[in-house]
């Protein structure tokens, strides 16, 4: 680095303030997780230039509190063939096109490294951009890199720790099925269906000429540090051995949590959650890019019929069906009429969590998702889909116990109808174990009814215990004393990182 970069890197710190460029990748749970953090340092005086997509920052701007200090920087996605025109986030497109959308983000490369240069910013936090790192060493003009993770350490030690030498030999199902052989004492296993899917999704293409997993091990390992919006109490056996395994200083925000919203439920919404009892209403929402198929739709919708209480599901239409109302099974509307609810759109979640009549939230294990439940007072039902979820959900139920686990077949991951019901009905109800079927790996009606009712059944074991931890945690992490304390340390430690 030359001197007068060095200089000039010199007196930006000095002041104590920073100037941090943000650069997630393009799903809106990145996004929007790269937004709150910005929020938290933006609020303590830091400087944010926020790299996204053009057509999305609109939908950014909301999420802005501190827009004299949060700038967003509009970045041009290029087109990649077989990428439908106007792509620019993965809500756009199937899963399938994603590595496309990967692709497209890596072209971006040039246009950032001129940002880069006319910014001249301390850190660049990014995520999926495997070259940032090389990019920032070859400009050497003093700013660090920082992967600012949105999942949890405890599955990038479990999946991708570097003592798996996963480069040197084939990735198999057996591998997975257990940790790491200096992987932190853990509940934390897999069965066999979700050993088999990340298997695939690690080895999959994931941009051009470039694999997840290679593109996974080249942030962690070139990056200058690695962030994650953690704290030492949930997490901290799990921080350690990261921080070991890739050699990085590990650093953490704490949880995050977002501001509390300050518009109001929509009053159509808001007319029907009033018409039922408190704590009564079963929501489930799996995000904006978790489809299911029609079978398994069908399987969680009656399962929540078979509860017997009133639910409302934001879910997208399954795989190959066009609409909602396509997709439901037959009769359904009309036995359900007045207390079920199943919408396709959007939905104000943070403030139908918050709804009096909300009780229990069924949750794909979206690490966004599960921060927020856990600031509210539903009891937890957790159906995982893909990924970093499946850890989330056993370290919620397992190592937390502050959920019950929906119950699915180990070779294939499907669910029944009465396995949800019965994780609703403990932790809206409180009496039962979840028991966990060995046959297929799918979920069904009765697994649904099942882990509704484990839930919601207040006499229940299992419901006690998931209750009385989930208020534990809920009390320790709306506390600011913690948020204070994180954040004083992240600063702190990012100050500290070698220039």
């Amino acid at each position: 680095m030359s001197s007068i970069s060095a200089n000039l890197l010199a007196a930006n710190m000095t002041d104590q303030t920073l100037h941090i460029a943000m650069y997630p990748w393009f799903g809106m749970g990145h996004l929007t997780s790269f937004l709150h953090i910005s929020n938290k340092l933006a609020e303590r005086g830091h400087r944010i230039s926020f790299f996204s997509p053009s057509k999305v920052q609109q939908k950014l701007e909301a999420f802005n509190l501190h827009s004299h200090r949060i700038s967003f920087i509009p970045i041009d996605v290029p087109h990649v063939d077989g990428l439908p025109p106007g792509t620019e986030t993965t809500a756009d497109v199937p899963f399938p096109l994603h590595s496309l959308l990967v692709t497209a983000m890596d072209l971006t490369r040039p246009a950032i490294e001129q940002a880069l240069c006319e910014l001249r910013p301390n850190f660049v936090f990014f995520d999926f951009t495997h070259w940032l790192p090389e990019l920032l060493h070859k400009l050497d003009i003093g700013i660090k890199s920082v992967h600012y993770c949105t999942i949890s350490p405890a599955t990038v030690g479990f999946l991708i720790s570097p003592e798996r030498k996963l480069f040197e030999k084939s990735l198999t199902e057996a591998d997975l099925m257990e940790p790491p052989p200096s992987f932190p004492a853990s509940s934390i296993k897999l069965q066999t269906h979700e050993a088999r899917a990340l298997v695939g999704a690690t080895l999959m293409e994931y941009g051009r000429g470039v694999t997840f997993l290679e593109r996974q091990m080249g942030s962690f390992s070139n990056c200058d540090a690695i962030a994650f919006k953690t704290c030492r109490e949930m997490e901290g056996p799990y921080c350690d051995y990261v921080e070991t395994q890739f050699g990085k200083p590990v650093i953490l925000a704490g949880p995050v949590v977002p501001e509390s919203p300050t518009t109001e439920l929509d009053e159509k919404w808001a007319k029907w959650f009033d018409g039922f009892e408190a704590k009564t209403v079963i929501y489930c929402a799996f995000g904006s890019e978790c489809i299911l198929n029609k079978a398994q739709f069908q399987e969680l919708l009656l399962g929540f019929e078979l509860t017997g209480l009133p639910f409302f599901a934001a879910l997208k239409p399954p795989m190959g069906v066009e609409s909602i109302e396509a997709a439901l099974p037959e009769g359904f509307e009309e036995r359900v009429q007045g207390r079920g609810i199943v919408h396709g759109g959007w939905v104000q979640q943070p403030l139908i969590l918050k709804h009096p009549s909300v009780g229990c939230f069924v949750t794909h294990c979206g690490s966004g998702s599960l921060s927020e439940a856990l600031m509210n007072e539903c009891r937890l039902v957790l159906l995982p889909n893909v990924g970093d979820q499946i850890i989330n959900a056993r370290m919620m139920s397992r190592d937390l116990k502050v959920g019950v686990e929906v119950e699915k077949g180990d070779e294939d991951g499907v669910f029944t109808t009465e396995g949800v019901c019965k994780a609703v009905k403990t932790v809206m109800d409180d009496e039962s174990e979840v028991e966990k079927e060995d046959e297929d790996g799918v979920f069904t009606t009765e697994g649904v009814c099942k882990a509704v009712k484990t839930v919601m059944d207040d006499e229940s074991e299992v419901a006690k215990e998931v209750w009385t931890n989930h208020a534990k945690w809920r009390e320790f992490l709306s506390g600011k004393e913690l948020e204070n304390s994180c954040l004083d340390s992240f600063e702190q430690k990012l100050h500290q990182l070698p220039q």
